[in-house]
């Protein structure tokens, strides 16, 4: 194999996004509209991994006081790999890509691995190179996440109450691009009162964000008598349904809010998916857990998997120099 490293700019746009449309462990979230809505915030170091003149991988990267983090601005990262990636392959370009880094006086990485309910084949050959490159795992959060194949279905007796409130309340879901509502109305207060918070993306940015990706994304209202009162945007993938924002008013409790939005969620619109992932239930960087939020989530039939994070000393290449016989 002849492997080259080749930094992204824009003139690669177009082959980078036709390698993402068939990477076997990709979601539009590294598409390049994607990661440059907010480019004024992260000093792009996306690099691209050639055999000779094929692209075999990519790799999305920022890059922060001399550290290259995959990625900053993502929910996750990680090496990108063409469908029909070999195990050799992999390991060939991986090897390569931290020679090129260490040339460029690059000494740390820090990878956000892609959960792996995200793939569309097998793809855990990072894994084993990052414990051969005794690479240190920093961070690792837990992810809710239902089988909707093989549901446990809703087992808590306030769930069961809160869908009967709101079909008493006659709630009603529509799915529009009214993010203006849900954000001005309940998502930025609820943040503001109770984490001193606001949402990642901006109303103009998840606008956007929506036009460039209007399959992907997608907003959930709930109303009471013309009146909003929760919502959900979702980021949707080909085999997962991922709850972005989850918010309701004050009186979610008294109303059955959330609990009969998911259930038209899970039940209803996403049914068809592999898996519904509500998302993580850490704070503190990983180390905490909000007790009440992953019960709440659990109630639903959700369950744990884990999502890492890892930090790479380039300079341990050599490490890799033994991994055949």
């Amino acid at each position: 194999m002849e492997i080259t490293i080749k930094k992204y700019d824009s003139n690669a746009k177009r082959e980078w996004d036709a390698f993402i449309a068939t990477a076997k462990n990709a979601t539009f979230l590294f598409y390049r509209d994607f990661m440059e809505y907010h480019s004024d915030r992260f000093e792009d170091y996306s690099l691209l991994v050639y055999n000779k003149e094929e692209l075999i991988a990519v790799l999305p990267a920022n890059i922060s006081e001399g550290m290259l983090y995959s990625h900053q601005g993502l929910t996750y990262g990680g090496l990108v790999l063409q469908e029909g990636a070999k195990f050799e392959a992999v390991y060939m370009a991986f090897k390569q890509l931290l020679v090129y880094l260490e040339e460029q006086e690059v000494y740390k990485i820090h990878f956000k691995l892609l959960p792996k309910h995200y793939n569309s084949l097998p793809s855990d050959e990072i894994e084993y190179l990052l414990f051969k490159l005794k690479a240190k795992l920093t961070r690792r959060d837990l992810t809710s996440l239902i089988s909707l194949n093989n549901k446990l279905g809703i087992s808590s007796s306030n769930r069961k109450r809160g869908i009967k409130k709101g079909i008493k309340n006659e709630l009603k879901v529509v799915a529009n691009d009214q993010f203006d509502a849900f954000w001005n109305e309940i998502l930025i207060p609820n943040l503001r009162e109770t984490h001193q918070t606001a949402p990642v993306h901006s109303l103009a940015e998840i606008v956007f964000l929506k036009k460039s990706f209007p399959k992907q994304i997608q907003q959930f209202n709930l109303y009471k008598e013309n009146v909003i009162v929760a919502g959900v945007t979702i980021f949707e993938t080909k085999h997962v349904a991922h709850a972005q924002y989850i918010s309701a008013n004050k009186d979610k409790q008294q109303l059955g809010s959330l609990d009969f939005l998911f259930n038209y969620l899970i039940n209803e619109a996403f049914a068809s998916k592999l898996f519904f992932d509500f998302g993580i239930s850490n704070e503190n960087r990983g180390e905490n857990i909000n007790k009440g939020l992953l019960s709440w989530k659990e109630s639903f039939g959700a369950r744990s998997i884990q999502h890492d994070f890892y930090e790479i000393d380039t300079k341990n290449q050599t490490f890799l120099n033994d991994v055949f016989l």
